[in-house]
């Protein structure tokens, strides 16, 4: 008998159809022949697949048995397979029979005992499917709420090959998974942390609020303990909240992954990535045989943080330089190319030299010269002109450290980004962005016009400062947004003298 399924295979992080054909036929000696470019993982399911059979309670069919995963024309590797193919080997075999096969798509792992094992991917699976109008998803239990996150698609649960042979034949009626978009919000939305723990630094707050209105790169310069990852830790309590797509994008690269953290469905706050400097290539950005997820596509719609960023591989910090300006990595391989999505805000901490107390009032800097220019060359040109923002961070004096007064909140930081960011909204409504760091040249010329003495100031800072074009538009994007913090249609003098400061470290530390 020939039998039929529905599954899912992932390739990067988007889902593509696969269907499970089982066809067993009478033979000398029994064999299990798999084909339609299965991997390792695969090939070795049938094993685990005989025993799961048989330790439920089934018969393992005897005869020769083909196994088909079609299309055959791009590698299946997940042992997201197994149930499907069990499944598909009772129906072969005569031991099951169902009308759901066609409407009820297939996804898990098997153990030995027949009990079923959660697997990645099952969110993007879920989009899909419902994508192609299909009705519902059997899944493992631990993935069902993440599927379930899916609207119009019933989410089936079971914990073992019984349960989902049960539910196939009607026999055991299953209820579907449900999801609450309202429960998960008030359960795991929300930050544990807040700007008024950051003791002074309100000039360094200032620059962060600027950066989080228009998204636009941050880089904070300044001598070890003086509160620089402490600002970039909070920097999503000012951000907006995630919208649902956005929720939806981000948790199908946590999911595809594996990342999700256990018992949370969907990731309802912004991600915050921090890889070590030590991190490779592909770890940043992605890559490997079967293309996964690096570090920026982890950080989509969310915040990358590089400590320490001199101590990092240059050649690995260059290959930031296009998904930054893309928005997208594309990975390729002989299988074909894979498109991992990359809207992130990069925020960047940096000492001033390798002992870190270059321009410290306080202590001595005992580093040469040549150690400082071999530090700082670390960091190509190229690279610093995508960072929109430099900010230094000095040493905050005792009075402040021991003073009663809380500093700025991050409730009154995110306030004024969100009132930016609507006046952003009101403003492209018609273009296919919504803020200013991601204005094209074109949208520049239309909303960034200066008056003649504005123009006059910024020829005379990249005259002094030798500021390439690209850093130009960086400063009109800024200065844009400290107008919009401002509630300004205009940008006056004031709100483009702010915007140049932020550029003073190209003069301060990269010339020579």
């Amino acid at each position: 008998m020939l039998a039929k399924l529905k599954t899912h295979s992932l390739f990067g992080i988007d889902a593509r159809a696969v269907e499970v054909e089982v066809d067993i036929s009478p033979a000398a000696m029994p064999k299990t022949i798999l084909v339609g470019l299965a991997e390792a993982a695969v090939r070795e399911s049938t094993h685990r697949i005989e025993r799961a059979l048989v330790n439920s309670g089934y018969n393992r069919p005897i005869d020769r048995i083909v196994i088909n995963l079609s299309p055959a024309d791009f590698p299946k590797e997940a042992p997201s397979f197994d149930l499907p193919i069990a499944l598909g080997m009772l129906a072969a075999s005569g031991q099951l029979q169902s009308e759901k096969f066609a409407d009820y798509a297939v996804v898990g792992e098997l153990a030995l005992d027949g009990t079923v094992r959660p697997v990645k991917g099952t969110l993007s699976m879920g989009l899909q499917l419902k994508q192609d109008g299909h009705r519902g998803l059997v899944v493992p239990v631990e993935n069902a709420a993440e599927a379930a996150v899916v609207e119009d698609l019933e989410v089936i649960p079971v914990a073992s090959l019984a349960e989902a042979v049960g539910f196939y034949s009607g026999m055991l009626p299953i209820d579907p998974a449900h999801f609450s978009w309202a429960d998960a919000a008030r359960q795991y939305g929300g930050y544990r942390v807040d700007y008024s723990d950051v003791k002074g630094q309100e000039m360094a707050k200032r620059a962060v609020t600027v950066a989080a209105a228009g998204r636009h790169h941050l880089l904070m310069l300044g001598s070890p303990g003086t509160g620089k990852t402490l600002l970039a830790q909070r920097m999503g309590t000012i951000l907006p909240d995630l919208a649902p797509e956005e929720s939806l994008e981000t948790t199908r690269v946590y999911s595809a992954v594996g990342r999700l953290p256990e018992g949370l469905p969907l990731l309802l706050t912004r991600p915050f990535r921090s890889p070590h400097h030590t991190i490779s290539e592909a770890g940043l950005v992605g890559g490997g045989s079967t293309p996964t997820p690096g570090e920026i596509s982890l950080a989509h719609n969310g915040v990358l943080f590089l400590d320490e960023l001199p101590e990092f591989n240059r050649r690995t910090l260059e290959v930031l330089r296009q998904p930054l300006e893309d928005h997208a990595v594309t990975i390729s391989r002989a299988m074909g190319s894979v498109k991992f999505p990359a809207n992130l805000m990069l925020v960047a901490a940096m000492n001033p030299c390798p002992c870190g107390f270059r321009g410290d009032p306080k202590r001595q800097c005992n580093c040469s010269p040549m150690q400082i220019e071999r530090y700082l060359s670390k960091i190509s040109g190229p690279l610093l002109d995508r960072i929109d923002i430099h900010v230094e961070v000095p040493a905050v004096p005792f009075r402040e450290l021991t003073a009663d007064h809380q500093g700025t909140n991050s409730e009154t930081m995110r306030e004024q980004v969100l009132q930016a960011r609507e006046i952003q909204h009101r403003r492209f409504r018609d273009e296919p962005l919504a803020l200013n760091g991601t204005m094209p040249p074109q949208l520049i010329r239309k909303h960034c016009r200066l008056q003649a003495d504005a123009e006059d100031l910024l020829k005379a800072a990249m005259d002094e400062m030798g500021l390439s074009a690209r850093a130009h538009d960086k400063i009109l994007r800024v200065s844009r947004t400290i107008a919009d913090l401002d509630e300004s249609a205009e940008i006056g003098v004031a709100h483009l003298s702010e915007a140049i400061n932020y550029r003073t470290l190209d003069r301060n530390y990269w010339s020579h």
